[in-house]
Formats: structure tokens, sequence, C-alpha cells
């Protein structure tokens, strides 16, 4: 069993009263996170219940009313687990009447998509709930789990916990498929108008092939024959169930900065792959500078806190850095370099440093390079990616 890193976060909510919600895409491991709470509950001397609303018998004993709701899972322990909560009609009134009890019940549930919890939590719950985002395993996570972990492998199959024990390629891609297939059917089909699965479908694909490139909307609606509306609405269904994300222009209103504009990730590279249905081994391939970029967002993403925030910097006349990571609104420029065997400062770093002087670090993120340099005043260091991916933290003391 891999530990996650996210859990010994979510041991320390076990004593605390809010409840705690899981989020994130399907088959990520939010169902064995919430098991393994239960595990550790139990192992403590706390009396837990587990409740799985995908199963179509135990939704079934909630078909009553919601008094008769609050008695049941007030009687089943004094920690309680529900899987796929937003399935259970009235999710925040019970949630909170509960909460605001004598009972001293403690809430653990997990949901797969936002749009669905947002409507079952419009309710407020605030100073009730605390959220918790869970993605795909870190490469951090599936190295230390094992003597030897091979990046390459990562970058085509992603970090999808069900992939993580499959030795065969071809196992790894027909789940990566039906994964995929199952997202479409399940949790796409009710969102969108059945007509209009071949167009998602297609932008989708568009998304995973432009990965990491600056996009335009209005660009994407010609492609599929669709309105600027109506991506931007599938643009916020795919970030709605955690499937992509979108990142935009840093900018300081200085005149040919791009401000508009946003680049997409899609949240696991092994998905990505099954998209373009090219599972080819890095040797090679074209677009190893793009996986190699977006491994780098994936970390970026994993590390974000509350006074943090990712974004890109480009110029009208194409000068670019591939992250900007904003710490308490300071700017911390990271360049992603596949090829790098000099610490050389590249082009578009320099221009943003030129622009920006008063920026303290730089990062130069590269195939195997360890160094460092000083521009002006501007401390650059050159990390190889498996060092960045396992181990680098953005530390503003030295």
């Amino acid at each position: 069993m891999i530990k996650r890193l996210i859990f010994n976060k979510l041991l320390e909510e076990i004593k605390r009263p809010e409840i705690n919600i899981l989020l994130g895409p399907r088959q990520v491991g939010k169902t064995t996170l919430l098991k393994q709470l239960q595990k550790y509950a139990k192992s403590h001397g706390s009396q837990t219940h587990f409740y799985d609303l995908e199963q179509p018998q135990v939704l079934a004993e909630f078909n009553t009313s919601d008094q008769l709701i609050i008695e049941k899972l007030t009687r089943s322990g004094s920690i309680l687990f529900i899987d796929e909560f937003h399935y259970l009609e009235n999710a925040s009134k019970l949630f909170k009447a509960i909460y605001d009890s004598d009972q001293h019940v403690k809430i653990f549930c997990s949901g797969s998509s936002s749009l669905e919890i947002h409507k079952h939590l419009r309710e407020s719950l605030a100073g009730r709930r605390l959220l918790f985002h869970i993605f795909p395993l870190q490469f951090s996570e599936i190295h230390a789990s094992r003597s030897r972990t091979v990046l390459d492998d990562y970058l085509v199959y992603g970090g999808l916990p069900g992939l993580t024990h499959i030795e065969t390629e071809e196992r790894k891609q027909q789940l990566l498929v039906e994964l995929l297939s199952s997202y479409i059917l399940k949790d796409v089909k009710s969102l969108v108008k059945e007509e209009n699965i071949r167009v998602f479908n297609h932008l989708l694909y568009l998304l995973a092939e432009n990965q990491g490139s600056v996009i335009s909307v209005h660009s994407l609606a010609n492609q599929v024959n669709m309105s600027s509306k109506a991506i931007n609405r599938y643009l916020d269904i795919l970030e709605g169930t955690y499937v992509n994300f979108r990142i935009y222009s840093f900018s300081r209103n200085l005149g040919n900065e791009l401000k508009k504009s946003c680049k997409t990730y899609l949240y696991d590279l092994g998905i990505r792959n099954a998209i373009l249905k090219d599972f080819s081994s890095m040797r090679g391939r074209a677009d190893k500078g793009v996986l190699m970029e977006s491994l780098v967002f994936l970390k970026l993403q994993s590390i974000l806190s509350p006074n943090m925030e990712i974004k890109f910097w480009r110029t009208k006349t194409g000068d670019e850095v591939d992250f900007i990571l904003l710490k308490n609104r300071k700017p911390y420029p990271i360049e992603v370099k596949s090829n790098c065997h000099l610490p050389e400062l590249p082009k578009g770093l320099k221009r943003f440093l030129d622009r920006y002087p008063e920026t303290e670090k730089a990062f130069v993120v590269n195939n195997n390079l360890s160094d460092q340099i000083y521009y002006q005043s501007c401390k650059v260091e050159f990390i190889p990616i498996e060092n960045f991916v396992i181990k680098w933290e953005l530390r503003e003391d030295g």
C-alpha cells in the first residue's frame, strides 16, 4: 500500500469537529484514503461506519425522511465515512444538523464532481467544512514505495493508483482507456447534451494535443464548430470535475504582456496519453518537453497553499517563462528545459528578470544539471527534474 503524502494531514483532522470533504476525479484514491482513515480510527478505539453511496442497496437505506437519516447517522458511530456523498439528497442540511447537534459525530466524505457537490452544498456550511483536493499519485509517492522507479514510465502512464502494481504495458493502456470512457459516460454525459458528446471528445483531444501551449477559446470554438460560450462551459465542466486545469498569464500591466490568455493541463499524464492514443516510450518522443513541463505543473499543483498561485508569463513578442509561482504575491519564475547541459540563463527567463528586477529566486528544471548562478541580484537554481518532483519545496529563507 502506497502511503499518500496527504494522509498525515487527514489524520490530524480526526480530532477536529469540521466536516472533511475529499474532492477529486475518479480513481485517484479517495475511497482508499477513507478506508485507511477508518482502519486507523478503529485501531485507536473509535466506533466507525463506512457508507458507499454508489452501492444501490446502501443508498436505498437513505430513502427516508431527513430526521430518520440524521438519527441513523448519529447512531452509526463517532466517526462516519461517506463515499460519493453527493448522492445523498439534502446533504448540506443533514451535515449541518449533525455538526450543530450535541452528538459529537465526526464526518469524512468524498466526491468526484464539484459541479454536483456544489448543488448539494448551496446551503452554507461556512466554518463547518474543510476541503481537501486529492490528485493522482505524485512521482515522489510512487518513488518512496519502490526500490527503483523509472521516471519515463511515469511520464507515459501517469500516477493513477490502480496502475501502480500492473506490470504489463498492454494492461495499463487498457485500463487507462476504460477509465477515460467511464469518465465520459458517467461523469460528463449528464452535464453535456447527448448530441454534443462528440464535440466534447474532440475538445478533450485538442486540449491534450495543445497541453502547455497558450490557447485561444475562440480558436478552439472554430475547430469544433461551437460557440466560445459553449467552449467556456465545457472548460468549466472539465475543471469542475478536476480533469483539466487552466492557468492564466502573469502581468503587472506592462504594455506587451499577454493579459487574458491561458494554458491548460490535464490531471494525469496517463490520461493525456490515452486521449492521444500515444503510449510510445520517451526515447525520441517529440512531446518529451511537454510531458516534462506537465510533470512540473503537477508537482506545483500538489504543493499549493492558500497564499500561492500558479501562472505563466508571455509577451506579445514571444518571450515566455513556463510557470510563475506566486507566494505571498512574490513571483518565482520556473522554466523547464528538456535539454540543458550548461548553467546558461534561458532567453525568456532573462527577459522576465530584466522586467522584474525585484525577483529574488528563479529555477530552471532540466534533465540532469545541478548548479546555480546569479543574474543581477536573483539567484537562479538549476535542478534535475527527478530531484524537483521528489523533494523540491519553495523555501523563501535560502
